[in-house]
C-alpha cells in the first residue's frame, strides 16, 4: 500500500486535517513522503487510524488513547492496564449520564411548570434567573 492522505481520510473515515493533527501529537508516526513532498501511507497507518477513529468515538480521550496504542504493540503483556482504562472511563460516561438524568428532570420540571402565559410570569425564566430554585444538583 502507498496511499496519499486523501485516500486514507477515505478509508478510514478520519478527515485530512484530523490526520495531520493525530500526526502533530504524536498518535500517527509521521509518514514517508515522495520526492513531491507528499505523504504516504501503508496498511499499518491504516489499521492504527481506525483504532484511533474508534477509540474516539467510544470517547476516550488521547492520553488514553495513547497510553492503549502503547499497549497494543505489547501483545504478550497482561491487559490489565488496558482494563482500567475502560473502566475508569465507564465509570466517567455513569457520572456524565447521572449528570444529564438529573438536568433532563430539572429542566423538565422547568417546562411542565410553564404556564405558557407571558415572560413577567415564566417559570422557566425565574429558575434559569435564579438556580437556587433548581430541585436538583448540577454543575454552577
Amino acid at each position: 500500500m502507498n496511499l496519499p492522505i486523501g485516500e486514507l481520510a477515505r478509508r478510514t473515515g478520519v478527515k485530512v486535517p484530523t490526520i495531520r493533527f493525530y500526526e502533530q501529537i504524536g498518535l500517527l508516526p509521521q509518514p514517508p513522503r515522495t520526492e513531491g513532498n507528499q505523504r504516504r501511507y501503508g496498511k499499518a497507518e491504516v489499521n492504527r487510524l481506525n483504532f484511533i477513529r474508534h477509540s474516539r468515538e467510544l470517547g476516550f480521550d488521547v492520553d488514553d488513547i495513547r497510553g492503549l496504542l502503547e499497549m497494543s504493540s505489547q501483545p504478550q503483556a497482561s491487559c490489565h492496564q488496558a482494563d482500567s482504562i475502560a473502566r475508569n472511563h465507564l465509570a466517567e460516561i455513569d457520572r456524565r449520564i447521572a449528570s444529564l438524568r438529573a438536568l433532563r428532570g430539572e429542566l423538565s420540571r422547568m417546562v411542565e411548570e410553564c404556564t405558557h402565559g407571558r415572560i413577567c410570569d415564566c417559570r422557566i425564566i425565574e429558575v434559569l434567573a435564579d438556580h437556587s430554585q433548581c430541585k436538583a444538583e448540577h454543575a454552577h
